[in-house]
């Protein structure tokens, strides 16, 4: 389905564009590699402000809105764009795309006409042979000519158009462009249409057609975004039914042995019996979410589903409408039919409130209020929606220091300490490391095609000494790291595949104590660090030849290309 996409994507003439919520370039066809001169094995994974210095599509997911029919330079040429967000099912802005072409061409053939009559055989040519929908009328405004891609987008053919008033193939809602065009005697452009037998929308720019200075007529291109939004829409769902999927681990996921994992793990299986609200609290990294996935999977409610929501990464504007839904028309931009909020889409299943120490305390107070009459009202309605949804709640945070700097309600923190689990840092229970890595070698395995068996004692001795701040999301990173470190055919992770614990600290080793001060950076650039310095080899191994090193990193030739390109690996 992927590759039929962009095949699809393609064959289109329109040029297209899409960013992802960072601004990285996801999608970049082969119109746009044409107006743009740029290759999309060059551009992708790149920033958009890095390819095209003048792009507002990092606006457009700042503002929300879409920016339809706007003139652009892009280089030496001049086009006409279309930049929307991408939103999911549930509004959040998740991107941006851009659709575009070169109008400078139709424009300026429209502008240019100065004899009709001598040019039509050339006009009818050239605009038959062209993928754009394409109509001409004389100045009256009633029809003279179309084109094969104007009859295959309105499903109206010559004689349906030709000699009739050019809104014959409107919707009731609308005039023609062309009759505004002959009226203006001026170009216009960017008005939303519905044409056509199956009434597709579209967007219309238009320009007059002259003949010794008498206006002779009109001349329209006809651009389709019925097929964008149909895949903005599939995209939508494609999330929503990744949200709705069932929880995914059990409580054979958590390894440990030690009393304080063992503890939580007894406390979370008794929650797991009883409806009561469960709040999970830990250092970032402890697992969790693992916890929760764990506590809805062991009880009668495994059926149905499991809601995740991070409050944190949702804008505090729209969090209220998210969870409890909103009514159709309760602001700018809600859908007519209104929207289900979380706690609705989880009834009869369970809702985990990932972060829930960053909420702010006006929707704390909406919260208190859900737990407590088991009921919500959606944003700019009155009708109460009763729920039957269990509640698990997460946070980092110390909620008692919060609720002292009134950061947090006491009241709301109450109604979901019901029953607390304290998930361990895992400088508390390091005789699990072992077991615990054993686990990661295993899952990475199957990410990395390995073969990897077990680590050695020096190796565990390194790892055992360090406190991990980040606990053992940090560890499964640094597992990561080191079977990158190792050939194809090692089995056991030894000291010489360690990365550098890149912390601020003094490292205590079985014999010794090695100070170790780095400056500290993010984990991904010190994975970026690595992929770069594996390629490399694997490069170097291969005495340079790429389809043999895309091979051996059992990777795409063109995946291997753009990470040439991204870690800038001389050819």
């Amino acid at each position: 389905m992927k590759r039929e996409l962009e095949l699809i994507l393609d064959s289109t003439h329109d040029a297209m564009i899409a960013v992802d919520i960072d601004g990285v370039i996801t999608l970049y066809n082969r119109a746009a590699e044409k107006l743009t001169h740029f290759s999309a094995d060059h551009v992708i994974g790149k920033n958009i402000t890095e390819v095209i210095e003048n792009t507002r599509l990092p606006h457009i997911m700042i503002s929300g809105q879409a920016e339809l029919d706007q003139k652009q330079q892009l280089g030496n040429t001049e086009i006409i764009t279309n930049r929307m967000p991408v939103k999911d099912k549930n509004g959040h802005i998740i991107g941006a795309i851009a659709v575009f072409r070169d109008i400078s061409e139709v424009a300026g053939l429209a502008e240019k006409i100065t004899n009709l009559k001598q040019v039509r055989s050339m006009l009818e040519a050239i605009i038959n042979a062209t993928q754009d929908a394409i109509s001409v009328v004389d100045e009256n405004g009633y029809g003279i000519l179309i084109n094969p891609a104007y009859s295959r987008l309105t499903g109206y053919y010559d004689e349906d158009i030709i000699g009739k008033l050019s809104t014959v193939d409107l919707g009731d809602d609308g005039e023609s462009i062309h009759l505004e065009v002959l009226r203006k005697q001026a170009p216009v452009t960017g008005l939303k249409f519905n044409v056509g037998l199956n009434r597709r929308d579209v967007y219309v720019s238009a320009a007059p057609i002259f003949e010794n200075g008498e206006l002779k007529g009109s001349v329209a291109v006809l651009q389709d975004f019925t097929e964008t939004r149909r895949l903005s829409k599939e995209l939508d769902q494609a999330k929503q039914i990744i949200r709705n999927l069932e929880a995914k681990y059990t409580f054979e996921d958590i390894k440990g042995e030690n009393p304080v994992i063992i503890n939580a793990i007894e406390k979370a299986k008794l929650a797991a019996d009883t409806p009561a609200t469960v709040l999970l609290q830990g250092e970032s990294g402890t697992g969790k979410e693992l916890f929760a996935h764990a506590i809805h999977n062991a009880s009668d409610r495994k059926h149905s589903k499991f809601v995740r929501v991070n409050c944190m990464a949702i804008n505090e504007g729209v969090l209220e409408s998210e969870l409890f839904g909103y009514s159709g028309g309760a602001f700018t931009g809600a859908l007519k039919s209104g929207k289900a909020g979380y706690f609705e889409m989880a009834d009869g299943g369970t809702i985990f409130l990932d972060e829930i120490g960053e909420i702010s305390l006006a929707t704390q107070a909406k919260l208190l209020r859900v737990l407590q009459e088991k009921e919500v009202v959606r944003v700019g309605d009155s009708k109460v929606i009763p729920v039957d949804v269990r509640v698990i709640a997460a946070t980092n945070v110390d909620l008692e220091k919060a609720i002292e700097i009134k950061r947090f309600r006491k009241d709301l923190y109450y109604r979901l300490n019901v029953i607390p689990i304290k998930t361990p840092a895992l400088r508390e229970h390091k005789d699990d490391i072992k077991p615990l890595i054993i686990s990661i070698i295993q899952k990475q395995n199957q990410v990395f095609g390995r073969s990897v068996r077990d680590l050695s004692d020096e190796a565990l001795h390194v790892i055992e000494a360090n406190d991990w701040p980040g606990n053992i999301r940090e560890l499964e990173n640094y597992i990561a790291r080191a079977m990158i470190n190792m050939r194809f055919n090692e089995i056991i992770i030894t000291r010489s595949h360690l990365p550098i614990i890149d912390h601020q600290e003094v490292i205590q080793l079985p014999d010794k104590k090695i100070a170790k001060n780095f400056k500290a950076s993010s984990l991904q650039d010190k994975m970026d660090l690595y992929e770069k310095q594996y390629i490399e080899k694997v490069l170097k191994l291969n005495q340079g030849n790429k389809v043999k090193t895309a091979e051996t990193l059992e990777i795409s030739i063109r995946n291997l290309y753009y990470k040439l390109n991204k870690h800038q690996i001389k050819e």
